[in-house]
């Protein structure tokens, strides 16, 4: 007790100081060095070292990221950089900043991170992988490892006369060196490599990674061989030592192994990640077996790679533990140890011509030993050159594992500092090489990828279709009923949106149905609100004689064919150079077992008498409208559903708007709908541009149909009755994308539940007229106007003089295939007759068609009324979905003027509208920026596929 009262005092000999191991008042203000080595407390010095070389291998790996190189090689570069070769050269710099007293606390720490990174090591290798593509992966990795061995024992006989003293260093411990660092594959870093070159989804890709697989294996058995002869004292140790060493790994990789496996199991942890007992005893199994390996002689990092090995796949467990521990490991430990690896590089004692000779012959010798022998057994295995080509560049990959190869020799005295250097300049040059040379031999265009998805055979429809009926279609094809959809699926957020969509494909019940009278009841209040704005046509001029002229319910389903339509679900995920996205690339049938928002839809597709199939690409970002394009390709779909989230904001009871709020013109309370999409396109969210990017890819590259759901709110946080249905409104312009839209309303529609209004706007002929006579002064025709329109749909290819007659009877076509497809619908009868599916449909559809001269407008006010028309109560209230055609391509009107004066109008930011407008075109921009009741709908925006 006295003794604390002294230290705390300042009488006698401090007691702090005897327990931490220096003075509390010592620190830079009272004169002392940061970078003095002091033992007691190293930690200051530690964190000057980890700043410098995190801050310097992160900076190059971001320069070298533009060259389409791997990490590994900005880490490497940048050890030698900080080592004797350049910055060493800078008086006082090595021993201010990396004084040899602390390099003791560098090795701990990057020995430690280097057994952690063997055990992922040992996770990534996955015996399946090469059990699937079985001789043809362990031809090339024996090829690849027995050419370059037997070359790498044949230069190991001059190199070792010419630079190894021989009195010190076994010709024949040398000569097994030699021939595993010739051999050996840098198997993580070829992971990567095939990551950002796009290959992991190639056949080149599939059969490197199982011939890696075998190659990593062998290649650490071997090195454990040298070191374990090396380190033995005599022949009969030797033997001990390599007895002792498989004795540890059978205990691992059976009994131990099977207990972790059944404490995995128990825990809960195959079904739920790992818990952190099962991560404790992990890293308790990682080190046991490091100290097991380093005691008996071999060295601590096999132990990690061994335990890696035990660690099981089942459920997505190895990924969800490599999750948790890659990014320490690759960050912090991984840096710190090239940059040893950099200290102890000179390349300044390379300075005559025999080295770089030897140097350059190490180089060619490690290289055309790989490629050669592996591109000779792919060819053996009837691989088409190129692909055997980028299989041999990919396997004379060296990277990192090479680098411990070299430092275990360097530390065991096999190599000098000399010899050391000589090896990382080969280690480098190859690595450095693989990406471009890869790339040149097999490019994208030759590339085979390895497809998961079943293509499907399309199935004729039941049912005959009518004379004519294929120019109503606006989706490719020739469909009248859309019977396979992909889902697509990047959050968990998107899965209600998704839920409530296809819970409207149901098939139709085989009973009696009645048409729905609410669909007349919203038809009356319709046209209350609109009065006498409706004029007179002759397909339908009120609500009251659409419906009449439909068949008034006799029809049952118990004649039709019904069948459930075929819903495939995909979950895009991002391929980045981490471990663990590597693994999920390697296992996506453990992770479509486990995928949570897979198997929740899969389920409730179950319920709801829906088969859903599960798929999942793993690519990089940008590559996501290409997987999205491709699978639809593979599994013959015909509409591909995108969701689109974005979430209301204010509470429920702000959702629907009185119809009082309407003006004559376009209502002004549009702040609650517009600030979701200024915070959508401005500068607020960094993840939604790229979103709405993602969106028009899609559009762009899809040959398929395309419906964007924009869920604004009743998927996820509308409140309304259990039951109540859902209520769709359509303006119907004209067009391919609005006949796509109007097929898939009717076939919406088919659910006894899902009520709808379409209303058909036509421009008044004397707006067309006028606008026909005023562009230009007058001197464009009526049909320029209309080559106008076509070019601003972006339909045109201008150049020639029959383009205008062309695109002028292009529109034409276009608009008789309209008329045929209104009147088909709407029609009391056709010739041949309809399906009673449709007919049923149709009963539950309010039809009326008019002409204006603003037709946004007026779109906009009609589905304003007939959002207020489902909400004359709260019980009845049923929320309201506008479907638009996107009209980016062959729309039938104009729209640019109407919608330029409705932006001046709300004087809104100019990117917003104009963003908004290029992802779901000029309809639904019209109803969203209007404001009001339709602000608080959701949008499914349609786009016909270019088939």
């Amino acid at each position: 007790m006295s003794s604390i009262l002294n230290a705390v005092t300042g009488d006698g000999p401090s007691y702090l100081h005897s327990v931490f191991g220096r003075s509390i008042s010592s620190s830079v203000l009272s004169g002392d060095n940061p970078t003095h080595v002091d033992p007691s407390n190293p930690i200051t010095l530690f964190i000057i070292q980890l700043v410098i070389i995190i801050v310097f291998t992160q900076t190059l790996g971001w320069g070298f990221s533009y060259v389409r190189q791997p990490k590994v090689i900005a880490e490497v570069v940048g050890g030698i950089i900080l080592g004797p070769t350049v910055m060493g050269r800078i008086p006082g710099f090595t021993q201010h900043i990396f004084p040899q007293p602390s390099l003791t606390y560098l090795n701990l720490v990057s020995t430690i991170g280097l057994i952690l990174f063997l055990f992922l090591v040992g996770l990534e290798v996955d015996v399946g992988v090469m059990k699937k593509n079985g001789r043809a992966s362990l031809a090339i990795s024996a090829a690849g490892m027995i050419l370059p061995f037997g070359l790498g024992a044949a230069v190991a006989v001059p190199v070792y006369h010419n630079f190894v003293e021989t009195e010190k260093v076994s010709f024949g411990h040398f000569l097994l060196f030699v021939g595993v660092a010739m051999a050996i594959t840098a198997f993580p870093v070829l992971c990567r490599i095939l990551t950002s070159t796009k290959l992991l989804d190639t056949r080149v890709g599939v059969m490197v990674l199982a011939a890696g697989v075998g190659n990593d294996v062998v290649g650490w058995v071997l090195l454990a061989l040298t070191l374990a002869l090396v380190n033995a004292k005599s022949g009969v140790t030797a033997v001990y030592v390599l007895l002792c060493a498989v004795g540890w790994s059978i205990v691992l990789l059976w009994p131990i192994k099977k207990g972790f496996l059944y404490l995995a199991r128990r825990t809960g942890s195959i079904d739920h990640g790992p818990t952190p007992f099962m991560m404790m005893l992990t890293l308790v199994i990682v080190f046991t077996s490091a100290f097991v390996t380093g005691i008996i002689g071999v060295h601590p990092i096999f132990g990690g790679f061994i335990a890696g090995l035990i660690i099981p796949h089942e459920g997505g467990f190895a990924i969800a533990l490599v999750e948790k521990i890659d990014d320490l490991v690759t960050m912090l430990f991984l840096p710190i140890y090239f940059v040893l690896s950099g200290l102890q590089t000179n390349l300044g004692l390379l300075d005559t011509g025999k080295i770089w000779g030897y140097t350059i012959l190490l180089i060619f010798i490690a290289f055309f030993g790989k490629f050669i022998g592996c591109a000779a057994a792919a060819l053996a295995m009837r691989y088409p050159l190129r692909e055997s080509a980028a299989i041999g560049m990919l396997m004379s990959c060296k990277g990192l594992v090479e680098l411990i190869v070299l430092n275990v020799g360097l530390s065991a005295g096999i190599i000098d500092q000399r010899l050391f250097s000589m090896f990382v300049v080969m280690a480098i040059i190859l690595t450095f090489v693989t990406t471009p040379g890869t790339i040149a031999i097999y490019p994208e265009k030759y590339r085979v990828r390895i497809s998961e998805s079943r293509k499907h055979a399309g199935t004729g429809d039941a049912e005959k279709k009518a004379a004519g009926v294929e120019l109503l279609i606006g989706g490719s094809g020739g469909r009248e009923h859309t019977s396979k959809f992909l889902v697509i699926l990047q959050k968990l957020e998107h899965l209600s949106a998704v839920m409530l969509l296809t819970q409207m494909l149901e098939p139709p019940a085989p009973t009696n149905t009645k048409p729905w009278s609410a669909a007349e009841a919203i038809g009356h209040e319709v046209k209350g609100h609109l009065g006498s704005s409706i004029s007179d046509e002759s397909t339908s001029s009120t609500p009251e004689q659409a419906l009449a002229r439909l068949p008034s319910v006799a029809e049952d389903h118990d004649g039709a064919k019904s069948t459930a339509p075929r819903v495939d679900a995909l979950k895009l995920i991002e391929l980045t150079g981490r471990t663990f996205s590597v693994m999920q690339s390697a296992e996506k049938d453990q992770l479509l077992l486990t995928d949570d928002a897979l198997q929740l839809f899969k389920q409730f597709g179950r319920l709801r008498g829906l088969e859903i199939t599960p798929h999942i690409s793993i690519v990089g970002q940008d590559s996501f409208p290409q997987a999205v394009a491709d699978h639809a390709s593979d599994l013959g779909t015909e509409l591909v559903i995108v969701p689109w989230t974005v979430p209301v904001q204010g509470s429920s009871s702000e959702l629907i708007e009185p119809a009082s709020t309407l003006t004559d013109g376009l209502t002004s309370s549009t702040s609650g709908a517009l600030s979701q999409f200024d915070t959508i396109f401005g500068s607020e969210t960094a993840g939604s541009p790229m979103y709405t990017h993602f969106v028009r890819r899609v559009f762009s590259e899809s040959p398929s149909d395309i419906a964007l759901f924009v869920d604004r709110g009743f998927g996820s946080s509308a409140t309304f009755a259990p039951g109540a249905g859902q209520h769709i409104f359509l303006p119907f312009f004209g067009g391919p994308d609005d006949r796509l839209a109007l097929r898939f309303v009717v076939q919406l529609c088919k659910h006894s539940h899902v009520t709808a209004t379409i209303v058909r706007v036509e421009k008044a002929e004397s707006v067309v007229r006028e606008e026909s006579e005023e562009n230009a002064n007058g001197k464009i025709t009526e049909s320029i106007q209309i080559h106008q329109a076509a070019l601003q749909s972006n339909m045109l290819t201008v150049g020639g003089n029959n383009t205008q007659y062309a695109e002028t009877q292009a529109h034409l076509a276009s608009d008789t295939a309209d008329n045929i497809a209104w009147t088909y619908y709407t029609a009391s009868s056709t010739t041949p007759p309809r399906p009673a599916s449709i007919d049923s449909a149709l009963s539950r559809i309010a039809f009326w068609s008019t002409q204006s001269s603003s037709p946004l407008h007026y779109a906009f006010t009609c589905a304003s009324s007939a959002i207020t028309s489902t909400s004359a109560s709260a019980k009845s209230w049923r929320p309201m979905l506008i479907v638009t055609g996107r009209g980016r391509r062959g729309a039938a009107m104009n729209h640019n003027a109407e919608l330029n004066r409705m932006l001046a109008d709300k004087a809104l930011n100019p990117s917003i509208g104009a963003e908004l407008r290029k992802t779901v075109g000029d309809p639904a921009t019209a109803m969203i920026l209007g404001g009001g009741a339709p602000g608080t709908a959701s949008f499914l925006v349609m786009e016909a596929g270019k088939a």
